[in-house]
């Protein structure tokens, strides 16, 4: 797998614990996320336009600070260019004020008020003052229009649930441009995020300049693509951030707030350090910088010279990152090379060690020593405590919620960012035009729905919860296109949930607050996915094939929204017929679908969908299930550094066999399979026997047809194609014997496991010739 701003150390200052405000008492201003703790709503309002001018209340240049950057929030997105002046608190402005007698007195927490007289933003710390500064933002952006605007009066009284609200960007896999990072820094202070998780080292990267130990970025951040150079795949791939391009993201962060905690992997996760540095492994030899993704058997030794690189590397991060909180991954740490070491083994009887597990608690408590004699603390996954952990340690629990449970039982604080619950690199629907990523999809809806406080919890281990991170995992994610499509608008869900009163979450209201935010990503040029509303069009394709004509039935997955439908081609617009019910059509016909709000913002983007026998005999592979007996699924790209968000196919790295659902076989004479060949570069440790590998007949293997069952009568078998030489994407035909009634189709690749993985790209069921 692999992984705040002034997050405080004792659980006691958690703001969860403070005295709550009372849930809002009427709905919040349309387009308010994450929603506040408090509102009220009042008469009249104010209008903001060009002459209207940013105050500085007070003498604080923090203050001045959070008006400049409103007055270039507001310019960039509604073009309304504020001047910022100091001086007494005046009406007919914008006030921003910190006060050491605020009525909201929580850490992080502010008030804002607009009435007809003018707009007054207090808080007692400078977060809290950039909130509100946040708040009063989205208040002046409701739409998508420029220029002046007019702001409902409302009174409002907030603070965050939560101190840990985060965000984990993976750049080890694939590498982010600095003024990538900074635009979803951007995006994470819009959402009132405080904290973001920048997993900087694993095995198929190390992406951090260390002046000490300059091999690990000339060596360990690049590494050769499989098949490199060919079919759009780099001759080489990586990258890392210079120590002055850090020192600039952590003065981006902070200037919102917002505080970087760096992971640095250990002791597992170490394939790219030991390729740079061969005598920090256990085997002594060089490994190259993985190109698998998955779990890699490099472990850190457990020798003085492996810790003195820990504790000169753990130098430099602290050096760069001012964060009390430092992550040292802790996960997934496979221990064949320790179990076959005798220096390991011996090492490890000489310490009194019962198992490998005890030697990585041990590692782990050696690395929690020196950061607190340093005065940081340690977080890690949560396989950190299998072997014993330090007693100051953070845990963050991604192997479901148990971890979380078990440490806060032992007095740990942790923050929940389970799998696949808050894994953003899981995708958002099951969508046939959905990109890559991992399989069962997570909604908008399912993360909305997270509650970061497990039941099993009582009040006071409860209050060892810090918060909830969404975890952004990029091997299926190569450019910020993709992480922006997998993180937006699940963002936004997240943001609430760590934000806004457990009691006040409504998914219905939510839902009524996104279209505004949809308009300021457009604005903003943010690549969100519109997965949540895109219009589903379903008919039962069996009754289409036998009769000529289908029944449609129009949905979403988050059922909000009015479906607009043409029937004649042309793109559907908010004045095209409204879905009421389920209607007829008769084939041929291409059904055409976007999604709208009552007042016309466009929801999601048209789709389409073509009803005629030649494509309701054909589907697309991504439409197809996986056979019974094994629910491991992956979207992956053709190639593991390919850039475009399509094509993408379904694979099961452990069993290569997708259904065709049950069809009329009267008639059909052929059947027709667009294939691909993919690169099988996923590391699976112990998982590897549960590979299944199926007997081929022909050099390069087969793909088998079977009928009804995977263990039916066989109606084609199609040889594979030399991989040395043939194209990627080909074509495969073969006849198929004459079959009467419905049928399910099982397909099959048998081709040997140590080579290539294939997928389906489409699979057509060809119509023989009509009898006369």
């Amino acid at each position: 797998m692999t992984c705040r701003p002034l997050l405080v150390a004792c659980a006691c200052l958690l703001l969860d614990l403070l005295p709550p405000l009372r849930a809002a008492p009427i709905a919040a201003p349309p387009g308010l996320i994450p929603q506040p703790a408090q509102v009220t709503m009042a008469d009249g309002g104010f209008e903001v336009d060009a002459h209207t001018p940013l105050v500085v209340a007070d003498h604080a240049e923090s203050t001045r600070r959070t008006a400049r950057y409103l007055a270039e929030l507001i310019a960039r997105t509604r073009g309304l260019h504020l001047s910022v002046r100091q001086g007494a608190a005046r009406t007919a402005a914008i006030v921003l004020l910190r006060d050491p007698h605020a009525p909201v007195a929580n850490r992080e927490g502010y008030a804002l008020d607009v009435t007809p007289q003018g707009i007054r933003i207090t808080a007692r710390d400078d977060a809290g003052l950039f909130y509100g500064a946040v708040t009063l933002w989205q208040l002046l952006t409701p739409d998508a229009q420029h220029g002046a605007v007019q702001v409902p009066a409302v009174h409002i009284r907030d603070q965050p649930r939560f101190v840990w609200r985060g965000l984990m960007l993976d750049s080890a896999r694939h590498f982010q441009s600095v003024a990538e990072i900074e635009t979803l820094l951007d995006q994470m202070a819009q959402h009132k995020l405080n904290t973001f998780h920048w997993h900087l080292t694993d095995d198929q990267g190390w992406r951090i300049q260390i002046r000490r130990y300059p091999e690990l970025t000339r060596i360990g951040a690049w590494r050769t693509p499989p098949d490199a150079g060919h079919d759009g795949e780099p001759p080489r791939y990586g990258g890392f951030y210079t120590q002055d391009e850090i020192r600039r993201i952590v003065a981006y962060a902070a200037a919102r707030h917002i505080t970087v905690v760096p992971e640095i992997d250990m002791p597992g996760h170490a394939q790219a350090a030991v390729a740079a540095y061969p005598q920090l492994g256990v085997t002594g030899q060089r490994p190259a910088v993985s190109v698998d993704w998955g779990v890699n058997p490099y472990l850190y030794n457990v020798d003085d010279s492996s810790f003195d690189f820990i504790d000169h590397v753990l130098d430099e991060v602290m050096a760069l990152f001012p964060s009390k909180y430092i992550h040292v991954g802790g996960d997934e740490a496979v221990k064949d090379q320790w179990q076959a070491s005798p220096e390991v083994q011996a090492k490890m009887h000489a310490l009194g060690l019962k198992d490998e597990d005890a030697l990585q608690g041990g590692f782990i408590d050696r690395i929690g020593q020196y950061l607190a004699a340093h005065g940081r603390r340690l977080v890690g996954w949560d396989e950190i405590l299998d072997g014993g952990v330090p007693a100051d340690a953070t845990v963050m629990s991604w192997r479901g919620s148990q971890g979380a449970v078990k440490a806060a039982q032992q007095g740990h604080d942790v923050v929940l960012s389970p799998a696949p619950d808050l894994y953003f690199d899981q995708l958002q629907s099951d969508r046939v035009d959905e990109t890559a990523g991992r399989i069962p999809a997570q909604s908008l809806a399912h993360v909305y729905a997270f509650e970061p406080v497990p039941k099993e919890l009582d009040a006071a281990q409860a209050r060892h919860v810090l918060g909830a991170q969404a975890n952004a995992w990029t091997e299926h994610m190569p450019t910020m296109k993709h992480v922006e499509h997998a993180v937006f608008p699940r963002l936004d869900a997240l943001s609430e949930v760590d934000w806004s009163p457990a009691a006040a979450r409504n998914w219905s209201d939510f839902l009524t607050r996104l279209p505004a935010q949809f308009e300021r990503y457009r604005t903003q040029h943010i690549g969100y996915a519109d997965s949540a509303f895109a219009p589903d069009i379903k008919i039962d394709r069996a009754a289409a094939l036998a009769s000529g004509t289908a029944q449609v039935t129009l949905s979403n997955q988050a059922g909000y929204g009015e479906l607009h439908y043409t029937l004649d081609g042309h793109a559907p617009d908010r004045h095209a017929p409204v879905y009421q019910a389920p209607f007829t059509v008769k084939l041929p016909v291409t059904v055409r679908v976007a999604t709208f709000t009552a007042d016309g913002i466009e929801l999601a983007a048209p789709r389409q969908r073509v009803l005629d026998r030649a494509s309701l005999l054909s589907l697309d592979g991504n439409e197809m299930p996986n056979c019974p007996g094994s629910d491991f699924r992956l979207r992956v790209q053709p190639m593991p550094d390919a850039t475009s968000l399509a094509p993408v196919y379904s694979i099961n790295v452990f069993n290569s066999c997708q259904l065709y659902p049950s069809a009329p076989m009267n008639g059909i004479a052929a059947i027709r399979i667009d294939a691909v060949r993919l690169e099988r570069n996923y590391a699976l440790a112990h998982e590897q026997k549960l590979v299944v590998s199926r007997p081929h007949s022909t050099p390069f293997g087969e793909l088998v047809v079977h009928r009804d069952q995977c263990e039916g009568p066989v109606l084609a078998t199609l040889p594979l194609p030399d991989p040395s030489h043939g194209a990627r994407r080909f074509t495969l035909d073969a006849a198929l014997p004459a079959q009467q009634g419905k049928h399910a189709l099982c397909l099959i690749y048998t081709a040997p496991i140590d080579g290539p993985l294939y997928a389906l790209d489409r699979v057509a069921l060809i119509a023989g010739p009509t009898k006369p």
